[in-house]
């Protein structure tokens, strides 16, 4: 049996985290253990609330402290372009890796 596959959470230029996933216990599509490319994945508990998420949000009420389903990797690499970029962490494949600039 394989073990699944889990991402470093994401952490990005202005300091917004959350957690990325893709694997077959995940929200995401496919729901497959290591495919070579994901076009839906999971959010996680995100730091701050982010308007370009909400769609997805299983609990509106409190989105800081839930999941967000099958999140299009065309979403998740606006929302990190939206936040410079990453610094720390990882994403699965399919999502763009956008790196934060340095200066």
């Amino acid at each position: 049996m394989q073990e699944r596959k889990l991402y470093r959470r994401i952490e990005c230029a202005d300091g917004f985290s959350m957690s990325v996933q893709a694997h077959k216990h995940a929200y995401c599509t496919p729901q497959s253990q290591d495919a070579a490319y994901y076009s839906e994945v999971e959010i996680g508990f995100p730091s701050a609330r982010e308007e370009l998420l909400m769609d997805y949000c299983e609990e509106p009420q409190n989105p800081l402290e839930t999941v967000y389903a099958y999140v299009p990797v065309g979403t998740v690499t606006n929302v990190i372009a939206k936040h410079g970029g990453i610094v720390e962490g990882e994403v699965p494949p399919g999502v763009a890796p956008l790196k934060a600039s340095r200066r």
